[in-house]
């Protein structure tokens, strides 16, 4: 069984570890302890997508599952959160968070043990506070990797505080990390993910990542390229407008992306795409030119935005003044005085 962590390595699991996830396995080795064994709560989460699909939990798992074994607890509950951010989510809208507060409160549990404490989250203006809420509400807070955490004095608060401000920093440094290999990805030329612009597709042909899975690149769709080229041409040739080119489209039963008719918000985000030029162009970076990419030349790119920008402009113009015309309260003693 082979799983990614968060950088993006693949980790093998042993058959022996295997057996921690077998939920019969578990409840056998729990059936060991005494009745008065010490409750806890099992909780573990993974931020990102890639994490997500290649199911990150089974890691946490079982290295919680063999650690609550070996002190002695008896786990009485376990949740799991996935595609969470630690760092961007706050507490109050993560319902893992509040669930297990509310359990807490109910003395369902003594203990709530984590893989480690940055699954609770990473905002130092908040994280360090969820963690002495459950202290101060008896529960005894728990780390596979970091131990206990109490807060019994200033240099316990201290401590606390100091661990979630590294893990917040240590989050910021991954998103940097993060942007820098989208930006270097883009820039050499390659699809990074996320939306498809009408006139493109994502096509297998037979790139590998380092995981040796098989990456999607992006081409022209060509009967879709043929409609973007007609809106531009309409734009500069005939001076349509955006209503007008999205029920052209609509009345020819062609649909955006989402299955939804053309607005004529879609045909303005067409019109201002600069990618149909031949780059690829995302929020943080760039491509080089590729004209295999090219639907449209530059000039028919530029004359076509000079022509919304321009009829933008002048409806924008149109609209004060028609909101001075009927509010006579802005013209008020601006008259002239007769004699």
């Amino acid at each position: 069984m082979v799983y990614w962590d968060e950088q993006g390595n693949t980790v093998e699991i042993s058959k022996a570890d295997q057996l921690w996830l077998d939920d019969g396995y578990f409840k056998t080795q729990q059936a060991h302890l005494p009745p008065d064994a010490p409750r806890a709560a099992l909780s573990y989460r993974v931020s990102t997508k890639g994490q997500v699909d290649h199911n990150d939990i089974p890691m946490q798992k079982i290295k919680c599952r063999k650690f609550a074994q070996q002190q002695g607890w008896r786990v009485v509950m376990e949740k799991a959160e996935k595609g969470i951010s630690g760092s961007k989510v706050s507490a109050s809208k993560r319902d893992v968070i509040q669930e297990l507060r509310q359990e807490a409160g109910n003395g369902s549990f003594d203990i709530l043990l984590v893989y480690m404490f940055d699954r609770l989250g990473r905002i130092e203006s908040e994280t360090p506070f969820v963690l002495e809420w459950f202290v101060q509400h008896g529960i005894q807070m728990w780390s596979v990797h970091e131990g206990q955490q109490r807060i019994e004095s200033h240099g316990d608060k201290l401590m606390n505080y100091i661990r979630f401000w590294q893990a917040a920093g240590e989050s910021e440094k991954t998103s940097i990390r993060t942007r820098d290999r989208i930006r270097q990805i883009v820039s050499s030329g390659h699809y990074t993910g996320g939306f498809v612009c009408y006139g493109y597709q994502l096509v297998d042909q037979g790139r590998r990542n380092k995981r040796d899975k098989p990456v999607m690149d992006l081409v022209i769709n060509e009967e879709e390229a043929t409609w973007v080229r007609e809106l531009f041409y309409k734009v500069i040739q005939e001076g349509a407008s955006g209503y007008a080119l999205a029920e052209m489209l609509n009345n020819r039963g062609l649909r955006t992306r989402a299955g939804a008719k053309f607005q004529s918000s879609n045909i303005i985000r067409i019109i201002r795409h600069e990618g149909y030029t031949g780059y690829i162009i995302t929020k943080n970076a760039r491509s080089e030119y590729i004209p295999e990419l090219q639907i449209i030349d530059q000039d028919t790119f530029e004359k076509a935005n000079d022509i919304i920008s321009r009829r933008s402009a002048k409806t924008a113009q149109d609209r004060r003044i028609a909101h001075t015309s009927q509010n006579p309260t802005l013209l008020a003693g601006r008259g002239t005085t007769p004699p």
